[in-house]
């Protein structure tokens, strides 16, 4: 059932449509990317002409972060409550949809929250520096299509993420539709208790590369185990974007 919505979707709707590569929405996508060869990075802007940003774009992520200049931010308010665990592999990632109700507001605007998902190594990297994995908190502004991404890098620790348990215990290894699996997660646990952060202008960093992104990175990394970060690795060990010119943009981070 929700594999045909999916579809359906994706379809009819020229929002998805604009924001499908980070939507994860990609049942009904005939054009074909990937990470490597013909179908990788360095060809999407050349495989359909919707993609033609991820070439020629001016704003793209994700980036190297280094030489931010320190600035008085305003917080991140979280409002994350509980969803189901609607985990699946989309063939690019594995993701979780989330329920409606949990959201974020940034500069005054709402944004709810719409899905996370994960990469590895990490796309945004540290002075040249990746961590072993990156989750991207998508959220979409109530009132536009402008999205606001929540990154938080994950590093290998010496102990099992209890948090992230639900979700690395449960990784769909051949790809599938969404569907609700073990104990709800409470959201809010599976962010770092810090949340300074930097920020700068960017884009989706999947086809098709649409400048529409606020990224927000948190600064602090979150850990996990070995054994969890080998099991996502077991299913895509490389599905990260290489980082992109910051060109003119402004990087900030928090400087409370």
């Amino acid at each position: 059932m929700k594999l045909a919505r999916a579809i359906v979707i994706f379809a009819t709707l020229p929002l998805v449509a604009a924001l499908g590569g980070l939507l994860m929405i990609v049942f009904a996508d005939e054009t074909q990317w990937g990470y490597d060869g013909d179908q990788g990075p360095e060809r999407w802007s050349a495989l359909a002409p919707e993609y033609l940003l991820c070439g020629e774009g001016k704003a793209q992520s994700p980036i190297d972060i280094r030489d931010a200049v320190a600035a008085d931010l305003v917080a991140i308010e979280f409002h994350y409550g509980e969803t189901a665990n609607n985990i699946f592999n989309n063939g690019h990632t594995i993701q979780v949809d989330i329920d409606p109700g949990s959201h974020i507001v940034y500069n005054g605007i709402a944004y709810d929250l719409l899905q996370f998902h994960f990469h590895a190594p990490s796309e945004h990297t540290i002075d040249g520096e990746a961590a072993a994995l990156e989750i991207h908190f998508v959220h979409k502004d109530r009132n536009s299509n402008n999205l606001a991404v929540v990154g938080i890098l994950l590093s290998e620790g010496d102990s099992q993420n209890e948090a992230y348990a639900p979700i690395f215990d449960r990784l769909p290894a051949d790809v599938s539709a969404p569907e609700a699996t073990g104990e709800p997660l409470a959201l809010d646990t599976l962010l770092p208790e810090a949340q300074g952060y930097y920020t700068y202008q960017g884009s989706l960093t999947t086809p098709p590369c649409s400048e529409v992104v606020r990224w927000l990175l948190l600064d602090t990394p979150l850990e996990l185990s070995t054994e969890q970060i080998a099991a996502f690795t077991a299913i895509y060990d490389a599905n990260a974007r290489p980082v992109q010119s910051l060109g003119k943009r402004d990087l900030l981070r928090d400087a409370r």
